[in-house]
């Protein structure tokens, strides 16, 4: 005797991969924001272990081991605030106020503009595209795009 009433399938229907799976955007957006918070997790290390090359260029900038380790702590602070979902944008405005800092340490100290004083600007910039790739409503809030 056969048993018609059993329809056990053992792949998803296409709809609920679909809405199961996240947008390619929401990816794209977790990987940039996994390499920048690497960076900036090797930027906080450097400022709070201080090896030679950081309190050189730190010396060379014109700030003291102890500013070097204060810049760590509050980059520390803002970065793991990015790293939360719910105060993410807190975290980014808190990040792009210490990057600008760091165009401003660079400028004053004549540093080539492209390669150097505007890698923080690069970074930045960077830091809210991931932004907007894994929350699109921030396009609209920021005036970018209208939720019409």
């Amino acid at each position: 005797m056969t048993d018609t009433t059993s329809t056990a399938h053992t792949t998803d229907s296409p709809a609920v991969s679909a809405t199961s799976r996240r947008p390619r955007t929401w990816i794209a957006g977790t990987v940039l924001t996994v390499l920048i918070a690497a960076f900036l997790v090797v930027d906080v290390l450097g400022k709070l272990f201080q090896p030679d090359s950081v309190v050189e260029g730190t010396a060379k900038l014109g700030f003291t081991a102890d500013q070097a380790t204060v810049m760590g702590i509050v980059l520390a602070l803002c970065t793991i605030v990015w790293l939360i979902p719910r105060t993410a944008v807190l975290g980014a405005v808190g990040i792009t106020a210490y990057l600008g800092g760091a165009v401003t340490a660079n400028w004053n100290d004549d540093a080539p503009l492209v390669s150097t004083t505007l890698f923080a600007v690069y970074l930045g910039v960077l830091l809210w595209v991931a932004m907007f790739l894994r929350r699109p409503a921030l396009l609209s809030v920021f005036g970018l795009r209208s939720d019409r």
